[in-house]
C-alpha cells in the first residue's frame, strides 16, 4: 500500500517560493543561506514528496509547469500563515540586530512601512538603516558594517543580490524648453551615482553638451533644483511627480536600472527575516509598498 503524504514540509515549500521569486536556483540559495546544491536536492525531495514535477528545466531561466504554477499561490498563502505564526507567538522574543541599508530614494518612498511594521512586529529586534550610494553601501557591507542592503545595479553586471524589481529612468525637468538651453543645465548627485552615471553617459553618447549646474548628494535637494527650474534630472518614472514634465527626444533614452537585495553571506536569524519581509513587499514592483 503507498504511504499517503500527510505533511508538507515548509523549508521546501519557502526554498520552492524562493526559486520562482528570486528566478534562479543561485540566487535562492544566497537569499536562504545555503547552497545551490542544496536548494536543488529541496525542490527535487519536494517533487518527490507531490509526485509532479513543479519546475519546467528546459528553457532559460526558472519556468513552473502546470503543477508548479497550481502549488505557487496556495505555497505562497501557507508560507505566509506560518511566518505570521512564528512572529506572533515564535519570533516575538526573537533578539538580535539588523544593519539595514538603502539609497535614499528608496529608502523614504518605498520602504518606511516595511520597516515601520518590522519593527512593531519585533520589538526586540535592534533595526538601524543607513542610507548612502550602492557603491558605499556595498563597501560597508564587504566590511562587515551592514547585515542586508537594498541596492542599484546595472542589469548587464554583476549577478549581485536577489533582483527585486527593474526601474525605468526618465528626464525631468520643470520646463520642457531647457532642452533647447545649450549646454544643457544638469541636476545630479556626486559620484559614484548611478543616476548620474546614466546621465552623463547618455549625453555624452548622444554628443550633447552639458555642464552640472546643481549638483547634491540629497533627493530632497535635487527636487527643490528642478522645481526653481535650475536644469534636467534623471528620477524614475515612478517617483516622477506630477508637478515636473517628462522629457523626450532630443535628450536620449535611459536604460532601466534594477533593484537588488543584498544579504551578509549565510544570514539568516534576524537578517533573514527582514530580507523575506522586504522581498515578499516588493515582490510586485515598489508600488506593491
Amino acid at each position: 500500500m503507498t504511504e499517503r503524504l500527510v505533511n508538507l514540509d515548509i523549508d521546501l515549500l519557502r526554498a520552492f517560493v524562493s526559486v520562482v521569486e528570486t528566478g534562479s536556483f543561485t540566487r535562492a540559495a544566497a537569499l536562504l543561506g545555503r547552497t545551490q546544491p542544496a536548494i536543488s536536492l529541496q525542490i527535487r525531495r519536494l517533487e518527490d514528496q507531490l509526485r509532479s514535477p513543479l519546475l519546467d528545466r528546459g528553457g532559460k531561466g526558472v519556468g513552473l509547469t502546470t503543477e508548479g504554477a497550481a502549488l505557487l499561490p496556495q505555497a505562497r498563502r501557507l508560507l505566509r500563515l506560518n511566518d505570521e505564526i512564528i512572529s506572533t507567538l515564535g519570533e516575538g522574543d526573537l533578539e538580535g540586530e539588523v544593519r539595514f541599508g538603502a539609497p535614499e530614494d528608496m529608502a523614504t518612498m518605498h520602504l518606511p512601512g516595511i520597516l515601520g511594521a518590522f519593527a512593531r512586529s519585533h520589538p526586540r529586534i535592534k533595526l538601524s538603516v543607513t542610507c548612502d550610494y550602492t557603491a558605499n553601501l556595498l563597501d560597508q557591507m564587504s566590511r562587515g558594517m551592514l547585515d542586508l542592503a537594498l541596492i542599484k545595479r546595472e542589469p548587464v553586471g554583476p549577478d549581485l543580490g536577489v533582483w527585486v524589481w527593474s526601474e525605468a529612468l526618465v528626464w525631468v525637468a520643470l520646463d520642457g524648453s531647457v532642452t533647447e538651453t545649450t549646454p544643457l543645465p544638469l541636476i545630479v548627485a556626486p559620484a559614484p551615482d548611478i543616476y548620474r552615471k546614466r546621465a552623463l553617459g547618455a549625453l555624452q553618447a548622444a554628443g550633447i553638451a552639458f555642464w552640472p549646474a546643481f549638483t547634491s548628494p540629497s533627493l530632497a535637494g535635487q527636487m527643490a533644483a528642478l522645481r526653481a527650474g535650475l536644469g534636467v534630472g534623471v528620477l524614475p518614472a515612478a517617483m516622477a511627480p506630477r508637478d515636473l514634465v517628462v522629457l523626450g527626444p532630443p535628450l536620449p533614452s535611459l536604460s532601466d536600472s534594477e533593484i537588488a537585495l543584498v544579504s551578509a553571506r549565510g544570514s539568516g536569524g534576524p537578517t533573514g527575516l527582514l530580507a523575506q519581509e522586504v522581498l515578499r513587499a516588493l515582490e510586485r514592483g515598489p508600488t506593491s509598498s
